[in-house]
């Protein structure tokens, strides 16, 4: 391949979008020590529409159960616990990718007051519905 082959800039593109998934992976798989136990904290995605604000927190296997959510004055605060599956506690682990154990995640939200209208675990995530007022 020459110096000005499209293909060579197609190659370094794709490797810098792969660098990039995976520098979002080790962030979201990061043991976080700033609280006062070690936890890891979910990915979020947060959408406005008017006065709602709707939440997605990655939370593969988690079940409803296993979540708090508390709506604070300058922000909303998902926390809980993801168990290792029963019959996999005495097995060689090979690959460990999946983050278990305690998560926290601290959320600021957009200038104003919210409440919490709705929230559900569906597909290996929450969402969390607030209305401004």
């Amino acid at each position: 391949m020459r110096a000005g082959d499209p293909r060579l800039w197609i190659w370094a593109e794709a490797l810098q979008l792969l660098r990039g998934a995976e520098q979002r992976q080790r962030q979201f798989f990061a043991v976080v020590s700033s609280h006062s136990l070690p936890c890891w904290e979910p990915l979020v995605d947060a959408y406005q529409q008017g006065d709602e604000l709707k939440l997605f927190v990655a939370l593969p296997g988690v079940s409803a159960a296993q979540i708090e959510v508390v709506l604070e004055e300058n922000g909303l605060v998902v926390r809980g616990h993801r168990p290792r599956p029963g019959p996999l506690q005495r097995a060689a682990i090979h690959r460990l990718e999946i983050p278990y154990g305690r998560f926290e995640r601290h959320i600021a939200l957009p200038p104003g007051n919210f409440q919490l209208l709705t929230q559900f675990v569906e597909d290996g995530c929450l969402t969390l519905v607030l209305r401004r007022f």
